[in-house]
């Protein structure tokens, strides 16, 4: 398993619409990307939680925008004019990530769309078992393009990260803010999502999703360990907290009793 890595060409817009003020930018393979920044808030870890549930979601069957390396030069983003993006680019040097564009994609309403409850199950399981706190009515990261459901944005996973003081434990809780989540009534099909990922990811697929991450990702400031040994965390969480899904899959289901 392994990832593109294309050079940035041209910055072509901000896009406001999220708190880490991504972009839109064309590569050297003539193809667009939504931009997550390096250098935006959260740094690398908000990288790595997008590369990690990204290629989950992809290795569950779930459909998710091609990610890509994108390389920003030293050179890359002098000339534009706003200097909050300007500054933004220049502390990005080096590879960022990218999501290819969806032209013409829709965002998921939960409202107007539907979807089916096998598919809303294993976007329910997907979400409890990365922690991923950002999939709420009010910001589905769900876009509709072609007639079918895609997923964006899972920056917000993995949120024991930020503060790395119990890896261990954060991997066997029940997570609660699932009980927010967009797709939680419609989910009527855990336990099969449940079988389905425990089927599909092996802990060869797991090792090779969390062997993606670049080296100097898991460089930030302050830092508990080396490249090496955080790799090992991440992995060590994905896979405990998949041999454990039990705690958080019957925890999803009785919200899910709760909200119907």
């Amino acid at each position: 398993m392994e990832l593109r890595t294309q050079e940035a060409l041209r910055y072509i817009a901000p896009l406001r619409e999220g708190g880490s003020l991504p972009g839109l930018m064309e590569a050297d393979d003539g193809f667009r990307y939504v931009v997550k920044y390096r250098g935006a808030g959260h740094g690398t870890k908000a990288l790595i939680a997008e590369l990690i549930g990204g290629e989950v979601a992809r290795a569950l069957g779930l459909r998710v925008p091609e990610l890509v390396m994108l390389d920003l030069s030293d050179d890359f983003g002098r000339t534009e004019a706003d200097e909050e993006i300007q500054d933004l680019l220049r502390w990005s040097r080096g590879l960022n990530l990218g999501l290819h564009f969806l032209r013409g994609a829709m965002t998921y309403d939960a409202y107007a769309n539907t979807i089916g409850a096998r598919e809303a199950s294993d976007i329910v399981w997907l979400d409890a078992f990365l922690t991923n706190i950002d999939r709420t009515a009010r910001n589905t990261n769900m876009l509709v393009w072609n007639h079918e459901t895609w997923l964006i944005d899972h920056g917000a996973s993995l949120y024991f990260h930020h503060a790395w003081s119990d890896p261990d434990k954060a991997a066997l809780s029940p997570f609660p803010y699932v009980k927010d989540h967009v797709l939680i009534g419609r989910a009527t099909d855990l336990e099969g999502a449940d079988e389905r990922a425990h089927a599909r990811l092996t802990p060869g697929v797991l090792a090779s999703i969390v062997d993606l991450i670049p080296d100097d990702w898991l460089q930030w400031e302050g830092a508990p360990d080396t490249p090496g040994g955080l790799r090992a965390a991440y992995l060590r969480f994905l896979t405990t907290r998949l041999e454990n899904s039990r705690i958080f899959l019957n925890h999803a289901i009785d919200v899910r009793k709760q909200s119907v």
